[in-house]
């Protein structure tokens, strides 16, 4: 029996979702810069990639504690932005076997690149491997970008050297392709209008919780 490893289809997913794990991980360590720069330690910084695992989020609760706002601002902002993952789940769980242990590490791996790498193969083979190697590619360079952003974070400003928008700049970048469509356009206008208009009003972190309210146009009708 051939090994799968020979096909050179899976080479190429393989070498895909290695280097997309690669590059997540370069946008870490501006995670960890400003993490620590927000007031965390390095080891709580570090805590946080490797439990909570979803750089959105991190990101979301960092730049609301780092602005002055509370907690449970912060938390809210976070949970909306992870709610994501859930859906995520359901939509892999057809496609991953196997026993309890397994399952719970393939949800600590079920985030957008996973999911999406997964999604773009033709068969069960392929986006189970896809899945995989993708998830545990990010997982260890994103925690591999934490540790090292969180240690540059003790000795440099983030705003010096533009680390502090790194993370939100790649974020409008992967999403802008969908402004092509019509409803995410809407969801995004609506999202922006909501924000802008509360941020003079309210506390920080409410302007992004409220704004969340524009994921309402996507819902099907």
């Amino acid at each position: 029996m051939i090994s799968p490893w020979r096909d050179e289809r899976l080479r190429a997913v393989a070498a895909a979702c290695v280097t997309l794990g690669f590059a997540i991980g370069v946008f870490a360590i501006s995670f960890g810069v400003s993490s620590v720069a927000a007031g965390a330690t390095v080891g709580q910084t570090c805590a946080l990639s490797l439990l909570v695992f979803t750089g959105a989020s991190q990101v979301s609760a960092v730049s609301v504690i780092g602005s002055g706002g509370t907690a449970a601002s912060a938390f809210g902002g976070a949970a909306l932005l992870a709610a994501r993952n859930g859906v995520y789940g359901l939509a892999m769980a057809p496609h991953l076997k196997g026993r309890l242990p397994t399952r719970l590490i393939a949800a600590q791996l079920t985030i957008d690149e996973s999911t999406a790498m997964a999604a773009a193969q033709e068969d069960e083979a392929h986006k189970s491997a896809a899945f995989w190697i993708t998830g545990l590619s990010v997982y260890l360079f994103w925690n591999v970008g934490t540790l090292i952003g969180a240690l540059l974070g003790t000795a440099i400003d983030p705003a010096t050297y533009g680390l502090d928008a790194a993370f939100p700049a790649a974020f409008v970048a992967i999403l802008f392709p969908l402004l092509r469509q019509k409803r995410p356009m809407m969801a995004a206008a609506i999202g922006a209008t909501v924000c802008l208009v509360l941020i003079p009003f309210t506390p920080v972190g409410v302007p992004i919780l409220c704004a969340a309210l524009a994921i309402l146009v996507g819902v099907p009708e």
